[in-house]
């Protein structure tokens, strides 16, 4: 079950950023700050592998990546604004968050204040829901979303870098080159397959735990 959702997750993902180019990008990532489950740690490292091949610029890729994540999490933190921390309890189960995570975010609020989401979003998936206490705690929507692509932007761009520098990779080494020549589209859904697996067992343990 779960190596078929990884398969169709990368093929996914995959096709749009191929037929999409940048705007697929944006699309994939305001997907990913909305807080539905569609990883970073896959979508950013084939646009950095499509970096390498030509296609996008690596610069470009980590801003169009920050932007979307700026669009899909002005979702999250309205729906944080609007219905308060009893709506997010309710229904965070249905985005794998947890109400222990939901602590955690409101006590680095308390303690460090708007410079929470900055520093959230430079984490692995606690980046994807740190949107919801935003707009719980009434942060200012416009320091929201400042601090929203200056965290979200090197994020972006270190994903791409690795994909990038994989790709290189795949060129340079003889024995990839013996094995995959001319299927370079096979190695990147590999790629994928592992970053996506990482990512799905930490959410499976997450949903474990709250059970």
């Amino acid at each position: 079950m779960i190596s078929r959702v990884i398969s169709v997750l990368s093929i996914y993902i995959v096709a749009v950023i191929s037929k999409g180019g940048y705007g697929g990008i944006l699309l994939l990532m305001a997907i990913e700050s909305a807080c539905i489950p569609l990883p970073s740690e896959v979508i950013m490292p084939f646009s950095g592998y499509l970096v390498h091949t030509g296609r996008f610029n690596l610069i470009w890729v980590a801003t169009v990546g920050a932007v979307g994540c700026n669009l899909g999490s002005l979702v999250a933190y309205y729906i944080g604004y609007y219905g308060g921390r009893p709506l997010v309890e309710r229904y965070g189960s249905y985005i794998l968050l947890s109400r222990k995570e939901l602590d955690w975010a409101d006590h680095f609020f308390a303690r460090y204040g708007d410079r929470t989401v900055f520093i959230s979003r430079l984490l692995p998936v606690v980046r994807t829901f740190i949107a919801l206490p935003a707009g719980i705690a009434r942060m200012p929507q416009l320091r929201f979303h400042i601090y929203t692509f200056v965290g979200s932007w090197p994020w972006c761009l270190a994903l791409a870098y690795v994909g990038m520098r994989l790709g290189e990779k795949w060129d340079t080494d003889p024995r990839l080159k013996m094995w995959f020549h001319r299927f370079d589209a096979v190695i990147a859904i590999a790629l994928l397959a592992a970053a996506a697996w990482f990512v799905w067992s930490r959410w499976k343990h997450r949903m474990g735990a709250d059970a």
